[in-house]
Formats: C-alpha cells, sequence, structure tokens
C-alpha cells in the first residue's frame, strides 16, 4: 500500500482546520510527494504545542507530541529540524481550544 502524498495530507489538514473555525498556515512547503510534516498548535500567546510524526509497531502513522513550551522554543528546534531536511513540511494551527486536527493517534510524552 502507498503512503499518501504529503500536499494531499496537508491540504486534508487545513480543510478540517478550517472547518472547525481554527486559523491554519503552511509555514513551510515541503516535498509534495514525501515530505515529512510537523504540527504546530498555538493555543495562546505563551503556549504552543508541536506534534512530530512517527510510526508504530505496525508501521502506521501515529504523532508524539513534544512538551508544551513557549512558541520561540518551538520555533528554534523546527529550524533546526528543517536545517536538517529541508523537504519537511511546517504547518501552523492557531487554535484557542488547543485542537490539532489530526486523526492518526497521538501520544503524549
Amino acid at each position: 500500500m502507498s503512503a499518501l502524498k504529503s500536499k494531499f495530507w496537508v491540504d486534508a489538514l487545513i480543510r478540517r482546520a478550517e472547518l472547525g473555525l481554527a486559523a491554519v498556515y503552511v509555514i513551510r512547503r515541503g516535498d509534495e510527494d514525501a515530505g515529512a510534516v510537523l504540527v504546530k498548535v498555538v493555543s495562546s500567546p505563551t503556549l504552543a504545542h508541536l506534534y512530530v510524526p512517527s510510526r508504530d509497531d505496525q508501521g502506521e502513522r501515529m504523532w508524539t507530541r513534544r512538551r508544551e513550551t513557549d512558541e520561540p522554543g518551538l520555533d528554534a528546534w523546527c529550524r533546526k529540524r528543517i536545517d536538517q531536511d529541508p523537504d519537511l513540511w511546517l504547518i501552523e494551527i492557531e487554535d484557542r481550544q488547543g485542537r490539532h486536527f489530526l486523526t492518526e493517534p497521538v501520544e503524549n510524552p
């Protein structure tokens, strides 16, 4: 079974967030076919969460939420990852409720 292309997956995430009345932005556009996607959720001016993709034991996509931290700290971490992987996407969702709109399982640290 082939994986879903990154651009198609990102477009679906954007649509879900918009339907939920959240603001969503493509901060960095990565490889349209196979670029990994980081999802940053900003719930207040001082609080943000970052969701990083991974795979479970069966090879299915899941997400790991990095510790809650300030937005500048997450931005610095994302810049380092982008320097290492130029195919990376960065999506930012601004939602007061802190919703991520991901449909796959999320593992909290």
